[in-house]
Order: C-alpha cells, then sequence, then structure tokens
C-alpha cells in the first residue's frame, strides 16, 4: 500500500505549497516563499493553526498585514520584483475579509501578475447556515460572496471535498507559472473543510519544479513577419512589460541598434532600453513623449513586443496611422492579435532572437543614415524637455511636482526602485524617471489602483536580493489616505524604505481632467464645505508626517526645494522607514508641450456650460482621428 499522511486540509496545503519550484533558463527558486493573512473565525482553526504547526519546519514564514487588500498588493509587486519567478500566497477570513481581496485580485490579473489567494467561505455542510457574514441568496443556496471573484481570477476553484485539493492544487501551480494565463489564482477554502482530515497520497509532498515556458514562434508566422518587416521603411518597436518579464531587454536593445530601429515603452516597459541608448525615444501614447509620438504616426509598421496595447499606450487608438500594419510579438494569443496586428506567438526574447536571426538570413537592409539622423534628433529634442521640466522646481509660492520628481531621482539614483500607481504621477513619472535598470522603474498603471503604492513599497523591498538598493515610494495624498496602515507592517517587520508623500491637496490629476472637460472644480479637492454647502473651502490641513510618525515611520515635512533636498538625502542615508512629506502647489503641473497623446475620455454630449459645450467639440474632433477597424495585414488577407 502506498504510504499517505493523515492531515488537515490546511496542513496539506502548507505542506504541499512548501515544495512547490519555479526554474527558467536552469535558474531554479521557491515559488511560494512566504504567506501572509489576517486570521478569523474562517480561518484561524484551518490554515492558521497549519502554518503556526508547520510554517517554520518547512521554511514558510507568515507574515500579517493590516488590510487584506493590501497584501495582495503587496503579492503582485513581489512577483513582478521576482520577474514573475515567484510569488506569495494571501488568506483572508470570511466575508469582509475575503472581499477585500478582490481589487488586489483584479490588479493581478489585468498585469499579468501571479498571486495566490486563499479566502475563506462558508461551510461546505452548510448546517450552521447562515453563518457569521454570510450573505444568503433567496434562489441559489449555493452561492458565496467569494463567487465575485470568478471575473478578476485567472483561476477559481471552491474546495468542497478533501480530495479535490489532489487535483486542485497542481493546476493552481500551472496558471500560476504559465507566462501566458498567469494572474490572481484564487482557491476558496470553505472554514469547515479546512479542518477536515484526510490520508493524503505521499507523492503528493514530493518536491515539484515548474519550468517557465519560452515558447517559440510558429515558423510560417515568421516568415510572414519578416516579409513584413522588409517592405517597411519606418518601422517602430514599442516595449512592453512582457520584455522585462521574459528577461530580452538585452536582446531588444542589441535587435534595435543593430537594424536601427527605434523603441518606444509603455508604463510596464519602462526601463527596457537605458534613456541613453541610441534607440530608446521614450514613451509612447497617452503620456508620451513627443519624440516617440511623433515616430509612432511616422510608422508604416508597428512591433508591439510584449504590450497588452492599452487605450493609454495607443491614445485611445489614434497614435498609429491608418496603413500601418502592426506585428504582435506577444505569448498570449489575446495580446498578440490586438489591433488587427499578424501575431508572432512567442516569448519576447525568443521571438527577438528569432526574427533578429531571420532578417539576417534575408540580408535585410538596416536603417540607412538619414533614418537615423531623424531618431537623434527627435530624441535630442525630447530630451531636452525633459531636462527643463526636471530642473523646474517651482517659485517662492510653491514647488513643482515635476522638479521634485527629478530631484527625487537624482538624490536616490537611477538604480533605485521607484514606486507608484495612480494620480498626477504616473504620467510625470514615465517622462521624467530615468532608470538605469528594468527593474528600477515599478509604476503599476493596468489597474492604477490607488492604494497600491505603500503595500508595494514591502513586496519589492522582500523581494529585492541587494538590501543596499533603495526603494523609493511615491504616493499621493490622495492614495496615502486611502492605504496608509502597512508603514506599521514595515516597521514592524524591520523594513528599509523611503516613501516619499506628495501633498497637492487632493485629486490634483483627476481635478485638471474634469477642468480639460469644461467641468468646474468639483469634488475632487481635499477641501472642506464652504458656507453654501458645497466641498469648496478650504484645504483641509493634514499633518500627514505626523501621522506617519504616530506609526512608528521617522517623518518630516518639506515646504522648499532646499528642505526637499536635505530630507531626501537624509533618507537615502538612513535605516528604517522614512516618510518625506513634500507639498507642491496644485496648480505647477508639468509644462511638456504638445506631445501628439490623447485619452478618450467622453464630454457631456449636451450642457448649458459654454466649457462643456467647446470641450464637447473638441472631443468630437480629437475622435475622427481613432482607428476603429484595422485592415487585416496582406499575408492574412490572402
Amino acid at each position: 500500500m502506498d504510504q499517505t499522511r493523515h492531515m488537515t486540509v490546511a496542513q496539506a496545503l502548507v505542506h504541499f505549497l512548501a515544495v512547490q519550484y519555479s526554474q527558467r533558463d536552469g535558474v531554479r527558486r521557491r515559488l511560494i516563499p512566504a504567506g501572509w493573512g489576517i486570521f478569523g473565525h474562517g480561518n484561524v482553526a484551518g490554515l492558521g493553526q497549519a502554518l503556526e504547526a508547520y510554517g517554520d519546519a518547512l521554511d514558510l514564514p507568515f507574515y500579517r498585514p493590516q488590510n487584506e487588500q493590501a497584501q495582495v498588493h503587496l503579492a503582485a509587486a513581489y512577483a513582478r520584483h521576482a520577474d514573475r519567478m515567484a510569488t506569495l500566497a494571501c488568506t483572508a477570513s470570511v466575508g469582509p475579509g475575503s472581499t477585500n481581496m478582490l481589487s488586489g485580485a483584479a490588479l493581478a490579473t489585468v498585469n499579468r501578475l501571479p498571486v495566490l489567494l486563499l479566502p475563506s467561505d462558508y461551510f461546505a455542510n452548510r448546517v450552521p447556515d447562515p453563518v457569521l457574514q454570510q450573505v444568503e441568496h433567496p434562489t441559489e443556496h449555493d452561492l458565496s460572496l467569494n463567487d465575485a471573484f470568478r471575473p478578476v481570477a485567472r483561476f477559481f476553484t471552491r474546495i468542497s471535498r478533501p480530495e479535490q485539493l489532489l487535483h486542485a492544487l497542481p493546476e493552481a501551480m500551472r496558471v500560476l507559472t504559465d507566462p501566458a494565463e498567469t494572474g490572481a489564482v484564487v482557491i476558496s477554502l470553505p472554514e469547515d473543510v479546512q479542518v477536515e482530515a484526510y490520508d493524503w497520497p505521499e507523492a503528493f509532498f514530493a518536491p515539484r519544479t515548474w519550468r517557465i515556458r519560452r515558447p517559440p514562434p510558429e515558423g510560417e508566422a515568421l516568415a510572414d513577419a519578416v516579409a513584413t518587416w522588409r517592405r517597411a521603411r519606418t518601422p517602430l518597436i514599442v516595449a512592453g512589460g512582457g520584455v522585462r518579464y521574459a528577461g530580452a531587454t538585452g536582446t531588444l536593445a542589441d535587435f534595435a541598434e543593430r537594424w536601427g530601429v527605434p523603441v518606444a515603452e509603455t508604463q510596464a516597459g519602462r526601463g527596457s532600453l537605458p534613456w541613453t541608448h541610441d534607440m530608446a525615444v521614450g514613451p509612447v501614447g497617452t503620456n508620451g513623449g513627443s519624440a516617440a509620438n511623433a515616430l509612432a504616426r511616422e510608422a508604416d509598421l508597428i512591433l508591439a513586443v510584449g504590450t497588452r496595447l492599452s487605450d493609454f499606450t495607443t491614445s485611445s487608438k489614434t497614435a498609429f496611422d491608418a496603413s500601418a500594419t502592426v506585428i504582435g510579438l506577444n505569448v498570449a494569443a489575446m495580446d498578440a492579435h490586438k489591433l488587427a496586428a499578424l501575431p508572432l506567438i512567442a516569448d519576447a526574447r525568443v521571438g527577438l532572437e528569432a526574427l533578429d536571426g531571420a532578417l539576417a538570413d534575408t540580408h535585410a537592409s538596416p536603417a540607412g543614415k538619414a533614418r537615423r539622423a531623424r531618431i537623434a534628433s527627435l530624441k535630442e529634442s525630447w530630451d531636452a524637455v525633459v531636462d527643463r521640466v526636471r530642473s523646474d522646481l517651482g517659485d517662492e509660492n510653491g514647488l513643482a511636482q515635476g522638479g521634485v520628481l527629478g530631484m527625487v531621482n537624482d538624490a536616490f539614483g537611477g538604480d533605485a526602485v521607484v514606486i507608484n500607481a495612480a494620480g498626477s504621477m504616473p504620467g510625470d513619472l514615465l517622462r521624467l524617471w530615468r532608470p538605469t535598470d528594468p527593474r528600477a522603474y515599478h509604476v503599476e498603471y493596468g489597474y492604477s489602483c490607488m492604494g497600491y503604492e505603500i503595500p508595494a513599497g514591502l513586496g519589492v523591498r522582500l523581494a529585492e536580493p541587494d538590501p543596499e538598493r533603495p526603494v523609493v515610494v511615491l504616493v499621493g495624498d490622495g492614495s496615502y489616505l486611502m492605504m496608509n496602515s502597512e508603514i506599521v507592517t514595515a516597521v514592524g517587520e524591520g523594513l528599509d524604505l523611503t516613501f516619499v508623500v506628495i501633498d497637492n491637496h487632493g485629486f490634483q490629476s483627476i481635478h485638471g481632467l474634469q477642468r480639460s472637460v469644461g467641468s468646474p472644480t468639483f469634488g475632487v479637492e481635499l477641501r472642506g464645505r464652504n458656507g453654501g454647502g458645497r466641498p469648496d473651502g478650504p484645504y483641509l490641513p493634514v499633518d500627514f508626517a505626523a501621522h506617519a510618525a504616530s506609526m512608528g515611520a521617522h517623518a518630516t515635512t518639506a515646504r522648499s526645494a532646499e528642505q526637499a533636498r536635505a530630507a531626501l538625502h537624509a533618507a537615502r542615508d538612513a535605516r528604517g522607514v522614512r516618510v518625506v512629506v513634500i507639498e507642491v502647489d496644485p496648480n505647477k503641473a508639468a509644462d511638456f508641450g504638445d506631445t501628439g497623446g490623447w485619452w478618450d475620455v467622453p464630454v457631456a454630449e449636451t450642457s448649458t456650460q459654454e466649457p462643456v459645450i467647446e470641450a464637447r467639440r473638441a472631443y468630437e474632433r480629437a475622435r475622427e482621428r481613432q482607428v476603429i477597424v484595422r485592415a487585416p495585414s496582406e499575408e492574412e488577407a490572402s
């Protein structure tokens, strides 16, 4: 008879996770090196007991955050910084604890980042129904709040019998380690099932290595891509996050230089090339720069490498000419086919290598001197704009955000990991921050989730192998007020982190958008109510430094360039958790000039307000440039 282990479902789960590994290019590491969770009646007797009893022996440490949503953000940031080779497991109790993880699950899935979520569920036997925190449905007796995870998960299952775990866990690991399918993996665990015992086959706990696949392009698709490339005169590469996750940055640099092709970047792809590289032309799209956007309009061929081609990348489908052909080099077929592209479904590194080799075999000609001169001229002009904005610190009436971001970059260096997610800073950072390595730029803009920044700082710090490498979280005052509690966790874990809070008195990014569509200021700034009852009274005085200090951080406030520079340099050289609050003038937005980007935000079609009417006219003119349907490539048409 085969050997078995008599353990509960929760105990078996913990033992299984402790022996799962990922491997790529000969590098093997723990797939789930730690667990995070907040215990309640739904998981304290199950997963809580198992982690306490076996976690130390299995080298599976447990961490307790302050917020369930935050722990998922933290796990996603950890996975991103680990190039999707590892992630964290997150557990929460029944009801609100588990549903608090929904936003984090959506963020992970949108950004193609692996996270393992273990939400607790109501009794599988249903005897004590309705239990505390259970939401009942009048006609669907088996419906659970955890079913809300289904639309935002890449894999979902509910374990209603112990033996189901034998099949569910390997499937969950498969999805976590699949570069095309990865995202939030959700295993819903009823609280009674967690504590049920079963005789588990010993083979279930044998160490297993999950190899991260690198699929090559299919031969005919590669031939079509080469034929398309040979007809091109003004190609452009758009580099997304897949370049980084595939470890393809060096391959991309060589390819771009050899063939004289400019490389534009998305948020997730920022840092794919050093900004000093001759072919690095900066960001493209809505928050793009003048160089990349000009080259995008001129391009007759777009090689989209590892990008989701979101609306910010395509300027809501106005960035590229309607006659341009798109080659979608992506490990995910869903992304490779976007914009009626010629799909080249492959790992980014392997795909670029294959394309490079095939082009060499066909003796395709690199770009000529005139084309390279055009690229260099546009790049030089754009770099000058960035230099100007970075050097503008404002005046005696207040600091300018663009200059402050440049100051932070200079203080911590291009190898520091900068983290951000929402507000006006993602657009400014995409243009202004100059990373020297692809892992130094960490801006979550697939879901652009407020509250991501602070927990993400913890995830990156834990995933970063170099303890001397600075991790700097840039967070707006709005996001800080939403989710600041993980500062306590960072202090408790003794982490070295710097949080730079940019205080501009509210949601100034949306304030700017509000005014751009013709609406007066309303409901977006951090103000009290005036005498008439509207929320446009004085700014609310919030002492962010005192608040951070109350959680154990070393905190200071800066209101001048001298104070900010001194505080940043002091934070760079210090240990522990440092918070630097910098107050900026909300009216001193970074001025990049007309970069050619656009974002489709609908304007009211009818209004009595003249600014709204004018904004609607401008909106309708802009929509005329949208490429709604793109013609298929010649190969597809034939």
